[in-house]
């Protein structure tokens, strides 16, 4: 029985691949430009669904040099041929920059080669020179077949049969500088790089009371250092895009001499490659030090980070992202006609989707332009909204304003950590404080939990007091379990006492569902009549009202870095089966995403239901799989996947069914997957979406304001998260219609239209939802929605 008959049976997708056939289509799929951690994900991706449907897929090895040079630069790629390089970094088919190509002579032995092997559509994996180049191309084609037939060195017939080319980019580059994505491939990795050392230096740098410059990658986009100024808490950060004001040398000093005086025994200046002043002249890391030690005697030392951000392993993030696209690609080439322009897959929030090469390069080409021409706001409008975003926030939570500058609301808001620990969670906590103080407001952490909030552990908590705290794991205040019912008498005395006013919960399930009780308990308890935000912070994702949960992106990479490693074990040994337990409870988020993110044969969610057949195919599949080059396996089980099927009893039915072929080794990850350093993604997050949950607390504390008004009204307790493209505040009440309480889940869950996904790239029949046919959307800037891109 095959997987095709299983997900007929279940009825969990409509649209089949059946309407997608590549049968007589040939793809050609080449990296160009400079490399990136996750583009052999993409290129994996895109070998895999191309052969999947049926169509020739050709490797073109190092970029457009190689399609101008043709020969054994253009060879036909098999399901092996991608075999262990997911976890690759750089490009396994090279690439190079290329002046033949820029000429139309260079082009024209270009289409000469392609025609050779068949090959008429184009998968381009780079940033927006290597675009452009793929569009120009495109244009031309029908001219250079023209030409090659009265050369001579094609015949008519070939140009009837080749009469177009289709093309689709994928964006591979770390500087995360191409408009249309929220982010392009590579980016997230080289912010591991990034924050791996600036996570290093801190601890040197405390020991001796240092001054660090580190200077980033981005020559025209300041992205990166942006990101991990926000993700580690930097003193000050220099971007191009948005230039220092006139006098920053004395603001800087000034700035960094206050947080001196604070106790902070270290200072990180963070500086993109490209940073410039107000003129447009280049600020270097060198001018940086140099200006502290004279002007302030600190000890002050300079790391150029340089091509360690474009190195290692890619992230799983990045090969998540880079197999939806690789996937998504292919199904664009396979529904583009002659009309259809050439088209690059983009992320929008949480969604791939396609817009024209075109538009996206000009709105890119924008950006340069307006910071030639100094136009620096336009600059940073037209990167888009989350880099607004991330810039806003950054400064509100770096500089703070004196006392007597901020107007006293004279309100209470307390913070508190409901459920598991989870990484992101001090990030968060960290925003929420410093924006609540610069929005006037008295802050109060809540330690322990609801435990700790009913026994009156409540402090009131500083500026300085989250002072370095956006890098650590788990959770500074504590965080317990256990629900609220049994104290709400407790805690509504503590409100009381502590005459709290909003309140902020950062947590997992058990923050929603006590925050469900807070609301249940309205009537009895009027100090539970106020405003209160959950933010979701659990490695289980299982949330509901937010796609994305904080700690998740740090559990998943946990997982994914020990699945490399007991692949290359399994890869050593031969014929060897590694059977993974991950955490989760009944949500199957790591298990499925793991999967896809490392590879992995199969996985076992409690979402799709699965019996013995199902475990004897891929027993069968398993036994087929070490017939060929790669004689490994592995199989991930969320651990409440299934009361019966328990890791035990599938790795002994396993080992039964495989002997004399394969043998089988287990492991439960427990519980690393919550510990470590949080990921830059979730340290970003926490902080982006706490910061935000803190202006809608204020909001509705403002609007409330002199009326005396209690909040009772559905919209007063919300969850806020990602959903598809936004970020949304949505009612408790509203989402508890949507939650499966008994197992601890939203009762829909988006990330299962990627389950497929990982059945296709492990070579399983399944069917996929595809996008409709040739659906172009255009470049623009959102309206009112919130943008969900971190």
């Amino acid at each position: 029985m095959d997987d095709d008959d299983v997900s007929a049976r279940k009825g969990s997708f409509r649209k089949f691949l059946e309407h997608l056939s590549g049968a007589g289509k040939a793809i050609g799929v080449l990296t160009s430009g400079g490399d990136a951690q996750g583009m052999n994900a993409a290129v994996r991706a895109v070998v895999r669904m191309g052969i999947y449907v049926g169509a020739k897929v050709y490797f073109i090895y190092e970029g457009y040099q190689g399609m101008v040079d043709g020969g054994s630069n253009i060879v036909e790629a098999n399901w092996e041929s991608v075999s262990s390089i997911l976890q690759v970094g750089g490009t396994i088919i090279g690439s190079a920059r290329c002046k033949a190509f820029r000429t139309r002579e260079g082009r024209l032995k270009a289409a000469g080669n392609l025609v050779q092997r068949g090959i008429t559509n184009l998968c381009v994996i780079g940033g927006d020179g290597s675009l452009t180049g793929a569009n120009i191309f495109r244009k031309e084609w029908s001219g250079l077949l023209k030409e090659l037939a009265e050369n001579g060195d094609i015949d008519r017939e070939e140009v009837q049969k080749h009469a177009y080319l289709n093309v689709v980019g994928m964006v591979g580059s770390i500087d995360n500088d191409f408009c249309g994505t929220d982010m392009t491939i590579g980016t997230d990795s080289a912010l591991h790089r990034i924050i791996e050392v600036v996570d290093a230096i801190m601890t040197t740098a405390q020991s001796h009371q240092r001054t660090f410059v580190l200077e980033v990658m981005g020559r025209h986009c300041g992205y990166l250092a942006l990101v991990s100024a926000l993700a580690c808490g930097a003193d000050w950060v220099f971007l191009p895009e948005s230039p220092p004001e006139e006098g920053w040398q004395e603001n800087m000093c000034i700035k960094l001499s206050e947080n001196r005086a604070r106790k902070k025994r270290l200072n990180i200046i963070i500086v993109a490659e490209g940073a410039i002043d107000t003129q447009n002249k280049p600020i270097t890391s060198e001018q940086i030090k140099e200006l502290v030690v004279t002007q302030l005697g600190y000890d002050t030392r300079v790391t150029i980070l340089g091509h360690v951000q474009r190195g290692g392993t890619p992230s799983a993030f990045d090969r998540i992202l880079a197999s939806r696209m690789g996937v998504e690609a292919v199904v664009a080439l396979l529904q583009a006609t002659p009309e259809t322009p050439a088209c690059v897959v983009s992320l929008s929030g949480n969604q791939a989707v396609r817009l024209p090469l075109v538009e996206c390069v000009h709105m890119t080409q924008d950006v340069q332009k307006a910071m030639d021409e100094r136009r620096f706001k336009d600059a940073v409008r037209l990167r888009g909204r989350s880099f607004e975003s991330n810039l806003n926030t950054y400064k509100r939570l770096a500089i703070k304003m004196p006392d007597d500058q901020i107007p006293k609301s004279n309100c209470n808001v307390a913070v508190i950590n409901v459920g598991a620990p989870a990484a992101g969670m001090n990030a968060a906590v960290r925003s929420a404080v410093r924006v609540g103080i610069s929005e006037g407001h008295k802050m109060f952490a809540i330690y322990d939990g609801f435990e700790g909030f009913a026994k009156g552990q409540i402090k009131e908590i500083g500026w300085a007091d989250v002072g370095g705290w956006t890098g650590q794991g788990g959770s500074i205040l504590g965080t317990k379990r256990t629900l609220p019912g049994k104290s709400l008498e407790a805690i509504a005395e503590q409100m009381r006492t502590h005459s709290i006013n909003a309140l902020l919960i950062i947590g997992g399930f058990e923050a929603f569902e006590g925050s469900v009780l807070l609301a249940q308990a309205h009537d009895s308890h009027q100090e539970f009549c106020v405003p209160i935000c959950i933010v979701p912070a659990t490695i289980s994702n299982n949330v509901p009202g937010s796609d994305i949960s904080m700690g998740s992106d740090t559990g998943l990479n946990v997982l994914v870095e020990t699945c490399d490693r007991i692949k290359q074990s399994a890869s050593g040994t031969k014929r060897r089966v590694f059977i993974i337990e991950t955490m989760g409870g009944y949500c199957g988020y790591l298990a499925n995403m793991g999967a896809l993110a490392a590879g992995a044969d199969a996985a076992y969610i409690f979402e799709e239901p699965f019996d013995i057949r199902d475990l004897q195919a891929n027993v069968e599949h398993l036994t087929e799989k070490m017939k060929t080059t790669i004689q490994r396996g592995l199989v991930l089980r969320n651990e409440s996947c299934s009361e019966h099927y328990t890791t035990d009893f599938i790795y002994h039915l396993y080992s039964e069914e495989g002997k004399g072929v394969f043998d089988c080794r287990k492991n439960v990850l427990g519980h690393m997957q919550q510990g470590g350093a949080p990921s830059p993604f979730d340290r970003n997050f926490g902080t982006k979406i706490s910061a935000r949950a803190m202006q809608w607390l204020s909001t509705k504390l403002k609007e409330a304001q002199g009326k005396g008004r209690r909040f009772v009204t559905d919209d007063s307790i919300c969850v806020l998260g990602i959903s598809k493209r936004n970020l949304l505040f949505q009612p408790v009440a509203q989402l508890k219609k949507e939650t499966d309480f008994e197992h601890r889940i939203p009762k829909e869950q988006w990330w299962l239209k990627l389950r497929p996904l990982m059945k296709i790239l492990a070579k399983y029949k399944a069917s996929y939802e595809v996008s409709d046919p040739g659906q172009l959307e255009h470049v623009h800037h959102r309206g009112h929605e919130e943008p969900a891109a971190i």
